[in-house]
């Protein structure tokens, strides 16, 4: 017979365990009770219980120094075990080994005993984190230590290929909701004690785009689509590849998203390049007027906001008619330009 947890009584004795074990909580409690019968009621440890010893809180016989309870560690062994193989052996994960069955003594239990079955130290189910795109072993890879980091996840993957766009890397951490965090691959890859060559997290997703040099345009032009990349190329150039802009274009609103740094910035409609490739450092400055430009981290100066590496670009021509801001959307591509 198998007795739930109850809820203490008034003037009924009780026992409690808590911990590792199936079903922690209050149970009644009788005369000659053992902690072997108590931890039956509670279904049995948990996988990644620790079965050395357990603890027993108990109510002191001296409380005039305001002490609350007294502790003892009583010895456990496998026979603490519930659920076996057919052979009558304990099949679970690896752990410390357990004392064999029948070496630790029957703990008689008083009332209102509060029993803690531990957890091994160190326990953990293992942790996983997702590798896609260009790399040798795209899929799913559990963490071998709590300090594994990016390099190490990119190496056991196989490498990058030869396709593979490090800069273009796409980061996300799901824990605590963190989102997109913005890495530089090329830096971790070549200095694995650098601080970018971050310590990986449950849950983390990353994604290494394929090398792509071309420009995709999008929204308010007349014939949207991709554009092949151009050195030296301007804005216009790739808008006249889509056809021009669309009747409802505000040509005075372009905007430029770099997906290396997921920044926003606002480009003049008749900004032209000559040259200049912004480095992969680069830093996005906006100014409210409609002629904010582009800044690299090593120049004081404007840089074309099309002179970009051959990779992958987003033009986006956004009707007149949209919101009234530019709320940048998700970043697919190296490089997004909005007209709006």
């Amino acid at each position: 017979m198998v007795v739930d947890s109850v809820m203490a009584l008034a003037g009924q004795y009780f026992v409690a365990v808590a911990g590792m074990v199936t079903k922690p909580g209050v149970y009644p409690w009788r005369e000659g009770m053992t902690l072997r019968e108590l931890v039956v009621l509670a279904r049995g440890p948990k996988v990644g219980a620790d079965l050395r010893e357990a603890e027993i809180a108990r109510m002191p016989e001296d409380r005039s120094k305001g002490q609350l309870a007294t502790t003892v560690r009583m010895p456990l062994d496998s026979s603490y075990l519930l659920e076996r193989d057919s052979t009558g052996r304990y099949a679970g994960p690896p752990g410390p080994p357990f004392p064999p069955a029948g070496s630790a003594p029957e703990v008689a239990l008083k009332a209102f005993d509060n029993v803690l079955i531990l957890k091994q130290p160190e326990f953990d189910f293992q942790r996983t984190v997702v590798v896609a795109g260009e790399v040798r072993y795209p899929g799913t890879y559990s963490l071998r230590t709590k300090t594994d980091r990016l390099a190490d996840l990119v190496t056991r993957a196989g490498g990058l290929t030869a396709r593979a766009y490090p800069e273009g890397i796409r980061f996300v951490r799901a824990v605590s909701n963190v989102g997109r965090i913005n890495v530089d691959l090329s830096r971790a890859l070549r200095d694995t004690a650098a601080s970018v060559n971050i310590i990986l997290q449950p849950g983390d997703s990353i994604a290494i785009p394929e090398y792509q040099p071309a420009v995709k345009v999008n929204g308010a032009v007349t014939s949207p689509g991709s554009v092949l990349w151009q050195k030296g190329k301007g804005l216009g150039y790739y808008i006249e590849g889509a056809g021009g802009y669309g009747n409802r274009a505000d040509k005075g609103r372009v905007s430029v998203t770099y997906a290396i740094t997921a920044q926003v910035s606002d480009a003049q409609e008749g900004a032209r390049s000559s040259g200049c490739d912004p480095p992969k450092d680069s830093a996005v400055s906006s100014r409210p007027a409609r002629c904010a430009v582009i800044r690299t981290s090593r120049s004081p100066g404007p840089c074309p906001p099309i002179a970009v590496p051959a990779r992958t670009l987003d033009v986006i021509a956004e009707p007149l008619a949209l919101l009234p801001q530019h709320t940048p959307g998700e970043v697919t591509a190296p490089f997004t330009f909005t007209a709006g």
